[in-house]
């Protein structure tokens, strides 16, 4: 008595023993389920949608249309903009990693890998909201008036002098004594 192999829709063999391993009934599926996500996320409608979506992105995103999350507009220092969801309860910190991963994703799609040292960005430039500095990033956002729809901005960050270990100066004059001795 011989087994006969048992096939899907498309005529493939589903089960796992027979054939080659890249048909089997779990490969077709994820490769099904990966054709049908790619085609909806090159819909029109879905656009906001990232590349690469997690689970809390997707979240948000639904949040969003039922009200209970708020699109944020982020305007760059080159005058540019793109927006980003967070839910309501955001924190200034998840607004920064909410930008910190919107710019990764724009700066992938355009030229590939690029390493942005976020580190420099946030010691040098802060978000400012109606001239308000966003420096707590345990702050909640609804507590500077951020809402759905905002615009918040980069700003140039000044460190107060009494918070820095060494200044520019000191640095500038370090460097230039060593071009003297020279």
């Amino acid at each position: 008595m011989e087994a006969s192999a048992k096939t899907d829709d498309a005529g493939l063999a589903t089960d796992p023993n027979v054939g080659p391993p890249e048909y089997t009934s779990s490969n077709v599926k994820k490769a099904r389920l990966h054709s049908t996500l790619a085609a909806l996320l090159d819909d029109p409608v879905l656009a906001d949608v990232p590349k690469k979506p997690t689970l809390s992105d997707v979240d948000t995103l639904i949040s969003l249309e039922l009200g209970s999350a708020m699109r944020i507009s982020v305007l760059k220092l080159d005058g540019t903009s793109f927006d980003v969801p967070l839910m309501n309860s955001a924190t200034v910190k998840d607004l920064k990693l909410a930008i910190q991963k919107k710019t990764n994703e724009i700066e992938q799609s355009r030229m590939g890998h690029r390493h942005i040292s976020w580190k420099h960005v946030w010691e040098n430039f802060c978000l400012s909201y109606h001239n308000d500095k966003l420096l707590d990033d345990n702050a909640l956002l609804q507590s500077y008036g951020i809402g759905n729809n905002s615009q918040v901005r980069f700003i140039s960050y000044i460190m107060s002098k009494a918070s820095k270990t060494h200044s520019r100066r000191r640095k500038h004059r370090f460097m230039h004594s060593l071009k003297k001795s020279t």
